[in-house]
């Protein structure tokens, strides 16, 4: 029997009535309304911060059909309705400065048509207000507010500072309503992706509790390892089948892909749900959450600030301050990469309260490091893709020549007037994206800390071992002395396979790969 997916569906009530599986948050929403009164939610996209609003829409009209065997059901018994406001910023269009006053308009004239109009209330502001006091005056009941993706006007404005800037005037002004209305309302929930609160959108706004990073909320959007197993069984075994793997290959293969996002120090990694829905949907694996966005902000971001990519390998170390809050212009798109889904916490220092950031799968760590080949290698071009593996054929017929010589022309055709500096670490990080992109096909590790290879890769018959060297600073038959001398082979000595160690010697004047040689041991 095949099941629906509730692929691109984010009305809960649709997926409520129309049998498509759900996987249940509703303890969730118990949690919520009976905590606090105004909350404010950061997830990266298509993460389930719709489905999530939708849902507290229908417990708050008191669609208690639509919660029928679900965990809420056991526990709320009133079930009172309330008028909802429910205002959606994310289809706007935001480019210019008449982008969020027409959305405004749209969404308050919807309102008007149900809770009246008053001519006296000529801007959004005080049209928002009056809905409000209107709405809690003809219900007796105070009013819930829901307002997804916030912040979709500032992030799509970023690249213009002056529409950027009227937008958030605009929304500090509308949100702050939220503060002077507060004795009508009865709760208020915001989602975005990033959190502005340093740049004023908030400063108007009774401060709702952020629930973005605490344990007891870091599962609320996504699915856990529990939940996938529990509600996608038959899937899991259809895409087993499919694919000729045990049950177990299938599910260590959707961990692998799509878990890994860690919302809080304490909490278990959750799936990517956009992913594992259409990999169950399709029984087929693919990136399917990056392929719908890809960063080119970001990765814009990253080339202004000169940012040093290799310090996705080791894991980027910062304080939790530096992620909780993003400011544009700050030189720092830590935060951004975080709260955009590109970086999740890795690791956690109890002593010092120092958060570690890496990649959350391979999903996102293949997908955004091809996004900042066209960066770093001006042959291949935005949008054209990139085949990494015509490297992993080379090195899997033990071809060295050809692998180097394929190096040799992404440094041709780097601009010469690149400055000398510039270049050594240039190509530093092409090394660091071609060998990490091979990981998609085999184990690859590129290091730089002394006493550690600089790069090594293990296909099926093959472990090769390579080290680099400057022109004038070594050659490749010291390069290969060193490989020895350190003793980089010694964890594969019986490992069964051949090892191939590769010296490569970097000329700094002609900004180009020298020689290479290789050496079966």
């Amino acid at each position: 029997m095949i099941r629906k997916m509730p692929i691109g569906i984010q009305t809960f009530e649709e997926i409520r009535s129309n049998g498509n599986v759900y996987v249940d948050k509703t303890a969730y929403i118990y949690r919520l309304v009976n905590d606090s009164k105004c909350y404010f939610l950061g997830r990266p996209r298509r993460f389930g911060k719709s489905l999530l609003l939708s849902t507290l829409k229908a417990y708050f009209e008191g669609q208690k059909a639509l919660f029928d065997g679900l965990a809420i059901a056991g526990m709320e018994k009133d079930w009172i309705p309330y008028p909802v406001f429910h205002l959606d910023l994310n289809a706007g269009n935001y480019g210019t400065v008449t982008g969020l006053p027409v959305k405004l308009d749209d969404s308050l004239r919807y309102l008007e048509m149900e809770w009246g109009e008053d001519q006296r209330e000529k801007e959004a502001p005080s049209r928002f207000e009056g809905l409000i006091r209107r709405a809690c005056k003809k219900t007796g009941k105070k009013v819930v507010v829901l307002v997804d993706e916030y912040d979709k006007p500032l992030l799509q404005s970023m690249e213009n500072s002056q529409v950027n800037e009227d937008i958030r005037s605009e929304l500090k002004a509308f949100y702050g309503v939220l503060k002077s209305a507060d004795p009508y309302l009865r709760f208020v929930f915001l989602t975005g992706v990033t959190k502005f609160s340093k740049i004023s959108v908030f400063s108007d706004l009774n401060q709702p509790r952020d629930i973005s990073l605490l344990d007891d909320y870091a599962e609320i959007c996504g699915i856990t390892s529990a939940e996938l197993v529990e509600n996608f069984d038959p899937e899991l075994h259809a895409l087993a089948e499919k694919h000729g793997l045990s049950y177990e290959e299938a599910l260590a293969q959707m961990k692998k892909n799509f878990n890994g996002y860690h919302f809080s120090e304490n909490s278990e990694g959750v799936f990517n749900p956009f992913s594992v829905l259409n990999t169950l949907a399709n029984r087929k694996f693919s990136y399917y959450w990056f392929a719908t966005g890809t960063p080119t902000f970001l990765v814009r971001e990253l080339k202004n600030v000169d940012f040093d990519i290799r310090e996705f390998h080791d894991g980027i170390v910062t304080e939790v301050q530096a992620i909780d809050d993003y400011r544009p212009g700050s030189g720092n798109p830590v935060a951004l990469l975080y709260q955009s889904g590109y970086l999740t916490i890795t690791g956690v220092d109890v002593d010092t309260g120092m958060y570690t950031l890496g990649f959350p799968n391979e999903e996102v760590k293949y997908g955004f490091l091809k996004e900042l080949l066209p960066l770093y290698i001006p042959m291949v071009k935005p949008g054209e893709g990139f085949y990494i593996g015509k490297f992993y054929k080379y090195l899997r017929s033990c071809n060295i020549d050809g692998f180097m010589t394929q190096f040799k022309a992404f440094f041709a055709s780097i601009p010469y007037d690149l400055n000398y500096e510039k270049t050594e670490i240039h190509y530093h990080k092409i090394f660091y994206l071609v060998f990490t992109l091979l990981g998609q096909f085999a184990e690859s590790e590129v290091h730089s800390a002394k006493g550690r290879a600089d790069a090594i890769v293990k296909t099926v018959d093959a472990i090769y071992v390579f080290e680099f060297k400057l022109s004038g600073s070594g050659s490749v038959n010291g390069a290969l002395h060193q490989i020895d001398e350190k003793g980089y082979f010694m964890p594969y000595t019986s490992d069964g396979r051949k090892l191939i160690k590769v010296g490569v010697v970097f000329d700094t004047v002609e900004r180009n790969i020298e020689a290479w040689k290789s050496v079966v041991i």
